[in-house]
């Protein structure tokens, strides 16, 4: 089992960028309980940006629960409306500005640049936009529109990091439990998949376009 220890005398900061609720859950979830587990974590920003009341509180409780060990977290659930970031973009733009002014982070996680949906692709490019100089993991989240692609960046994961993160999804996002998608096989499945592909059991992978060591 490989290890996610980052090589630094000074804690890590850390930025998650979600454009629904559950996406930095399912997409990076186990990663970031992994990264916790192994390392000195000084800061964690975690930011979603479309919700409704209902949601928002769902994500409160969940986020809650991946940063509990964190002193200095931040989590940030915003209101713009699901499928309509595009039409925001100059509000959503200059949120991103004013990041960049209060964080720099040592690691980043957003959506993949090709995913299908319009929310995700838009966060993915603002990132990019407003951090040119920084480690970017894209994560990947499984849908109707069967956009995965091919992988460059794997962080194996033992099997109680994926059930714990399976369990805050499962038990926080309420609203969620009448979709057909929403269950353990589906959170099983795409770890399983990248577990094989890095002859490991479960994992979780990301697309990383720059990388300066």
């Amino acid at each position: 089992m490989l290890s996610f220890k980052f090589q630094n005398d000074t804690p890590l900061k850390i930025l998650c960028l979600g454009a629904h609720c559950d996406d930095i859950e399912i997409g990076a979830g186990g990663t970031l309980l992994k990264i916790i587990q192994e390392n000195e974590v000084s800061h964690l920003s975690w930011i979603v940006f479309a919700s409704n009341e209902i949601r928002k509180q769902e994500a409160l409780i969940s986020a809650h629960r991946f940063v509990e060990d964190i002193p200095n977290n931040k989590v940030s659930i915003n209101t713009f409306r699901d499928g309509f970031l595009k039409t925001e973009f100059v509000k959503i733009k200059e949120y991103f500005e004013e990041l960049k002014k209060d964080i720099d982070p040592d690691l980043i996680f957003t959506h993949y640049r090709k995913d299908r949906h319009q929310d995700h692709r838009l966060i993915s490019d603002l990132t990019w936009n407003t951090w040119r100089n920084h480690m970017i993991l894209e994560y990947e989240i499984p849908k109707y529109d069967g956009d995965l692609g091919i992988p460059n960046f794997y962080v194996p994961l033992q099997e109680e990091i994926i059930h714990k993160r399976n369990k805050i999804i499962l038990e926080s996002f309420i609203s969620q439990q009448n979709k057909h998608w929403f269950d353990e096989a589906t959170f099983n499945a795409l770890p399983r998949l990248r577990g094989i592909e890095s002859t490991s059991r479960f994992a979780e992978a990301f697309y990383v376009r720059k990388l300066v060591i």
